[in-house]
């Protein structure tokens, strides 16, 4: 009996921290981009979100926890598209094509993140000093993923530099996306021009990666 009651009760409890997760999240993100992420306080979202200091960092050990919640999701991306590549495709196709499905869902982990808050992110040291980071550990992953599409260490010379390669296409194209939305565009323009500077970017790395890694 104790076996059918439990389920309910741990389901409930996860529920119940998810929930209070997220509304520390929505308040800290509404007090970080009215007054700044630099100048909020743990305090501050403690206050707003009804919560116990404690809480707040329970949940979110750094301060940069709060605003960029992606942040797994985000170091991962380019890794699950290659281990996740299809038959007969290589890293390079499976890049392109997850690339160009983020950008028609106007997808946050690709840079579609609201006017508002991608000022947030532009105007803290911390969390573009944090976002460089995140890059850096994306393609950190990315190599992690090639080595084991190829059956290679992390180390050699074709991975890392192919890594190099197809990390720095995301940042560039994240970092256009990022420009135009700072500039005021609706994420519909954006997704139209980022389709067709990708198509550029892409296509300059076929020759040298096209065939690289594929499944």
């Amino acid at each position: 009996m104790a076996t059918q009651t439990s389920a309910p009760a741990t389901g409930l409890r996860e529920a119940k921290k998810q929930e209070t997760r997220q509304l520390i999240s929505d308040h800290a993100t509404g007090l970080f981009i009215a007054q700044g992420f630099e100048q909020t306080t743990i305090a501050e979202i403690a206050v707003a979100a009804r919560v116990a200091k404690k809480t707040v960092t329970n949940y979110f050990p750094r301060k940069e926890d709060l605003a960029l919640d992606h942040q797994e999701e985000f170091a991962a991306s380019l890794a699950s598209a290659v281990t996740a590549r299809r038959p007969g495709e290589s890293a390079l196709a499976a890049l392109r094509r997850t690339f160009a499905d983020a950008v028609a869902a106007h997808d946050p982990v690709a840079g579609f993140s609201g006017r508002q808050f991608a000022r947030m992110v532009a105007d803290s040291p911390t969390l573009t000093t944090c976002l460089r980071g995140l890059h850096d550990q994306r393609e950190h992953h990315l190599a992690q993923a090639l080595a084991d599409a190829t059956g290679t260490e992390r180390d050699d010379i074709t991975v890392q530099t192919a890594a190099g390669l197809l990390a720095t296409l995301h940042r560039v194209l994240f970092q256009r996306i990022q420009a135009l939305t700072l500039d005021g565009r609706p994420n519909e323009q954006i997704a139209r021009i980022i389709a067709t500077d990708a198509t550029q970017a892409f296509d300059l790395l076929e020759p040298a990666l096209s065939d690289y890694a594929t499944a």
